[in-house]
């Protein structure tokens, strides 16, 4: 069977993407379905559909991808009923393949990659990590995927949820580390384009290496206690960041010893 007609269901940074996605992919995008009366029409408008939040209203479809945040993944679930032989899939990194145990023919479609709203993705550079509940229904979520992207793996829920913590790793907390920065100097009155060529070089170089530990550098790996005194003494009325600096300081300088 071919997963051709595709519902999505969400108007977040995800569904946005693959409404964006979809319609270049060869797919037909019948319909977003989505609570979100502000979003919900404005993310189907650019994938060139249709909107409803009525579920009695939804569109017949053979693939539905439930693209919502990971604690809504259930719930928004249990509030579908679907056509015979539909895919069910949602595209949550940590959120279990039996979160849609209602749905005979169920599966995960998960991008690794970080979405925001207004932004667009080349979806054919995005890994996407699948699963379903059946080798026939894997075959066909593996088809579909592969006109929106090349890098397809299969990952179960417990690999899934350490690509998961992984992202949150190398994306979200560096991202959260960036605006510490941005803040440090604002403080100063200093402005955040400072830090661009240096945010770019250490990308860049980690990308290139083998592996980022090896191209770890600063105060830390070093082990120069006088200049990691120092920066503790600046941030000594940032009690959260000096803890976070404190401790970051110790994981660069312990894994860098096992190198």
């Amino acid at each position: 069977m071919e997963l051709k007609r595709v519902v999505i269901v969400g108007s977040g940074n995800v569904a946005e993407a693959l409404a964006r996605a979809l319609p270049a992919s060869g797919a037909e995008l019948c319909q977003v379905f989505a609570r979100n009366r502000e979003r919900g029409p404005r993310v189907a408008a650019l994938g060139g559909t249709t909107w409803t939040a009525d579920p009695d209203r939804l569109a017949e479809a053979d693939l539905y991808l439930i693209a919502v945040s990971d604690r809504a993944v259930g719930e928004v679930a249990a509030s579908l009923r679907l056509p015979d032989g539909a895919v069910a899939a949602h595209t949550a990194g940590s959120v279990p393949l039996d979160a849609l145990e209602a749905f005979p023919r169920r599966a995960v479609i998960y991008p690794l990659q970080t979405f925001t709203a207004g932004r667009a993705v080349d979806f054919a550079r995005v890994p996407l990590f699948l699963e379903a509940s059946d080798k026939g229904t894997y075959q066909a979520v593996e088809r579909f995927a592969r006109r929106l992207s090349s890098q397809l793996y299969p990952a179960d829920s417990k690999r899934r949820g350490i690509l998961h913590l992984a992202g949150v790793l190398a994306c979200n907390f560096v991202n959260a580390l960036y605006a510490a920065g941005e803040r440090t100097l604002a403080r100063e009155g200093l402005p955040f384009e400072a830090l661009r060529p240096l945010i770019a070089e250490t990308a860049a170089k980690a990308l290139a290496a083998p592996s980022p530990a090896a191209v770890q550098t600063g105060p830390a790996v070093r082990g120069d206690l006088p200049t990691l005194e120092r920066h503790r003494a600046l941030l000594a009325e940032e009690p959260l960041l000096l803890e976070i600096y404190n401790l970051m300081s110790r994981y660069i300088w312990e894994t860098s010893r096992k190198i």
